[in-house]
């Protein structure tokens, strides 16, 4: 991809002086195509890795844009993190430098963790550009201190990003209030079906750029791994600090609590060491990043969400103390280094099964990881030595020297010459670094290989004790009582063999079955054996006179007419005569009913009636007839008892 020279460009001298003053005179691949898009009025699609210069890309076409006169906000960039949005404001400052118009209210940061109250005073100033945060934008938003009614662009930086922290129907919204006249302008890493389905619903006619490939198979970054236990990490990025001569570093964890942990190691250790996570106010964010871009802070250690928006050109290496969940983070991580056409070194950390997690990730992003060790004690020193020759040559170079001349030949007697003097002070300044190494730790972690392994339960069965662990050695006592049990036992005397003779292990040939099998007589049948063997067996017949005698060996069971006749006659008959029925009646206590029991009965049927229900005959009078009835009916009649008589 060709690249261009910044007044190749055509854009404003004021813009110029500024990238100039900046320290760039030659666009990167991303902006040497996306600037003349953007300023042609099309919509796009930009894939770039972090640190690629995408954020000048997309500002020096909005400043180019802006019509100073208005007075309305015409630009809105979105931005995933704070940091970011507070990166992104400060190009935009950087860049409208040397421009007549500018003042300090043109571009203002809208994100959240900062006051509030302090951001509608700068809203009322009528800024042109607004970066923010989509949280933050939508309260404005809500709040109505911000109206994106006459909006010309808008930017989606990190947009992959963005999305993977589930601003999704955020930009939506936001986008939705928007004009549908703009302009739409999105940059991510990476390109997902989320990205293009967002792409297809707010852009028109995008143009694509891609220009992935020229910053992952840069040569610029030295990517390392070292696969070494969790204990032994602190110590390794000590090692390796000091070894590389590592002014600033960047040390990503995947957890807040780890930040912490990693930070309190290295303030231990004599670094000035800070954290960088979400659980901190945003005024602690903005100090720690101060210091960190000031060279104050050596080493910054922060999580993944929080470390995109970090963008310090000067930072040396990168360290990945824990292995990223995600295949994509490994590139945003390292690209924090190696920027502005600087070399930077990026090491790794795995432990276990790590080990396949970053061969996938450099399966996927198409790089490739070597291996490296740690530097030993006595690298250091050789390390340290070529650092603090370096030092005093360039002190000697310098001059100014009179006043610890003076001091020396003070010390100098007969017993010190100035070779002594100047071992002794070299001892004092060196042997304080290498007090705080751990001399006894190690980093190597040994794998058995697969001759010392231990033997699977079926190499032990098949191929017998060969394959088993040794049994340790006898000692001499026990070594004399083996041989006098097996001169006992008679192992070694001649006489006593005859007795023991091991039993040969019988070998088996391929001839040794055939003449098995020739031994074995074998036995042949023929048509004339079956018919033999059915011969052989009496054929049983069957005819009608069979059944019919079989018939007759059964007794019939023979019933006559006296047999019915005589079963009654055995059976006892039950007589009733007049006084049985009598004895009944008489055993059988009479129930009286006198004119009072029928007067209650009728009181408490009438209690139970409804009002309103019709006059019924005298309950006395049909309950009298019930009973006469019944009394009646008792009597046996004459004709009943000459039929039980029959």
């Amino acid at each position: 991809m060709k690249k261009l020279l910044f007044n190749e460009l055509g854009l404003s001298e004021y813009i110029l002086n500024a990238v100039t003053e900046m320290g760039f005179e030659e666009a990167s691949p991303i902006q040497s195509e996306t600037i003349p898009m953007i300023l042609s009025g099309k919509d796009i699609i930009g894939q770039a890795q972090t640190g690629t210069g995408k954020t000048a890309a997309f500002a020096i076409p909005v400043i180019e844009k802006l019509d100073v006169s208005s007075g309305f906000i015409q630009a809105l960039i979105l931005c995933p993190t704070r940091e970011l949005v507070i990166q992104v404001t400060e190009e935009f400052r950087k860049l409208m430098k040397f421009n007549k118009n500018n003042s300090d209210s043109a571009v203002v940061a809208v994100y959240g963790g900062q006051e509030i109250e302090r951001q509608f005073k700068a809203l009322k100033k009528k800024p042109f550009i607004i970066v923010g945060t989509p949280g933050r934008i939508m309260d404005h938003m809500r709040r109505k201190s911000i109206s994106f009614s006459k909006v010309s662009m808008v930017v989606l930086d990190e947009a992959d990003e963005m999305l993977d922290m589930g601003f999704r129907e955020d930009i939506e919204y936001i986008l939705n209030e928007t004009p549908s006249t703009r302009q739409t302008v999105m940059f991510s890493a990476t390109m997902s079906k989320e990205i293009l389905s967002l792409t297809d619903r707010f852009q028109k006619d995008p143009v694509f750029i891609d220009v992935t490939s020229q910053k992952i198979n840069s040569p610029i970054i030295d990517q390392m791994y070292f696969e070494i236990s969790e204990k032994a990490k602190p110590e390794a990025v000590a090692r390796l600090i000091d070894f590389y001569n590592i002014k600033l570093a960047l040390i990503f964890c995947n957890t807040k609590t780890k930040v912490d942990e990693v930070v309190e190691i290295l303030k231990t250790r004599g670094y000035f060491a800070e954290g960088l996570h979400g659980d901190m106010s945003q005024r602690q964010r903005e100090k720690v990043m101060s210091g960190f871009r000031n060279g104050i802070v050596e080493v910054l250690v922060a999580t993944d969400v929080a470390g995109r928006g970090i963008d310090v050109n000067d930072i040396n290496a990168v360290f990945n103390y824990d292995l990223p969940r995600d295949d994509e983070d490994y590139i945003h991580r390292i690209g924090r280094t190696g920027r502005a056409g600087k070399s930077g070194r990026s090491f790794t950390f795995v432990n276990g099964r790590e080990i396949y997690h970053l061969r996938r990730i450099e399966r996927v992003n198409g790089i490739k990881v070597t291996r490296g060790t740690i530097p030993t004690i006595g690298d250091l020193d050789n390390t340290a030595s070529k650092i603090m020759r370096e030092k005093i040559i360039s002190k000697i170079q310098e001059g100014q020297l009179s006043r610890y001349i003076n001091i020396v030949e003070n010390i100098i007697s007969d017993e010190y010459t100035s070779m002594d003097i100047a071992a002794a002070l070299l001892k004092l300044t060196m042997a304080e670094k290498n007090e705080g190494y751990d001399e006894s730790q190690t980093f190597e972690i040994t794998r058995p290989s697969s001759k010392s392994r231990k033997p699977s339960s079926k190499e032990s069965i098949g191929k017998g004790r060969s394959f088993t662990a040794r049994r340790p050695e006898r000692s001499e006592y026990g070594k004399s009582k083996r041989r006098e049990s097996n001169n006992k036992i008679g192992y070694e005397k001649e006489e006593n063999k005859k007795y023991l003779k091991p039993k040969k292990q019988e070998k088996f040939k391929e001839t040794n079955f055939d003449d098995r099998k020739k031994s074995r007589p074998k036995k042949e049948y023929s048509d004339t054996n079956f018919d033999d063997r059915k011969k052989s067996r009496p054929k049983k017949e069957y005819n009608d006179t069979n059944f019919d005698d079989r018939k007759k060996s059964r007794p019939k069971k023979e019933y006559s007419d006296t047999y019915f006749d005589d079963r009654k006659k055995s059976r006892p008959k039950k007589e009733y005569n007049d006084s049985y029925f009598d004895d009944r009646e008489k055993s059988r206590p009479k129930k009286e009913y006198n004119d009072i029991y029928f007067a209650d009965k009728k009181k408490n049927k009438q209690e139970k009636e409804l009002p309103g229900t019709k006059d019924k005959k005298d309950d006395a009078s049909r309950w009298w007839a019930i009973f006469e009835n019944r009394e009646s009916a008792r009597k046996p009649s004459s004709k009943g008892k000459s039929k039980k008589k029959k």
